[in-house]
């Protein structure tokens, strides 16, 4: 007898996911399935600890770069699904595009002029903010959508960020590891908190906003 195949990736499932506290991926972009990831060691990169290097820092105050959220939530998606090796294949990326049209899943863009060069996606639940995905088409692109996304969950007054796992470019802004049972016991609490990623406007100075 072989398993049943699993169940198709609706957004009410992933809903139930993430408040589960786990999250689904795919082996790669031609795969038609996709599972569920429940890590050991939980990336998180707390809202009130953002590091921005001076670098950074001055880049966003000199470039016109443009930050705007859910302007293009499917150009995100492509963007980020756009590369030689993804998790995104179309199940997910059709999940998502609805959990988007159901005002929970979430994008900030980056914009040099009309062009879109880098962006994050991911899903908001209460207090909690599960980021998915970024890209980047200009240097350092990724780096300022994610600082501006920081500065606009903290403003809106979100308590977790979950970020999954943590990468050298995310240790350096200043994710950590923690481990499965207070990565729960954290998400029970910011889920219980009333945020919404829509109630306040973006920050114009988001590196100032943070190291305030």
């Amino acid at each position: 007898m072989f398993p049943p195949p699993p169940p198709p990736l609706t957004p009410d499932l992933l809903l139930r996911g993430y408040m589960a506290g786990i999250f689904p991926m795919a082996e790669g972009r031609a795969d038609d399935e996709v599972f569920w990831v429940d890590p050991r060691q939980r990336g998180v990169l707390p809202l009130a600890e953002v590091h921005v290097s001076r670098k950074l820092a001055r880049l966003m105050r000199r470039t016109e770069w443009r930050v705007t959220l859910n302007r293009d939530f499917i150009g995100v998606l492509e963007g980020c699904a756009d590369r030689d090796e993804t998790w995104i294949n179309d199940q997910i990326f059709e999940a998502y595009t609805d959990l988007h049209e159901m005002g929970h899943a979430h994008a900030l863009e980056l914009w040099d002029g009309a062009e879109l060069i880098g962006g994050v996606y991911g899903v908001a639940i209460g207090g909690a903010f599960f980021g998915e995905s970024m890209f980047s088409r200009a240097p350092s692109a990724s780096k300022v959508a994610l600082v501006a996304l920081c500065a606009h969950l903290r403003a809106c007054g979100f308590t977790l960020f979950d970020t999954q796992f943590v990468t050298p470019h995310l240790a350096g802004m200043g994710a950590m590891e923690i481990p499965r049972e207070t990565y729960r016991a954290r998400l029970r609490e910011a889920l219980s908190v009333d945020a919404d990623i829509r109630r306040c406007a973006l920050p114009p100075d988001p590196a100032d906003s943070l190291t305030r």
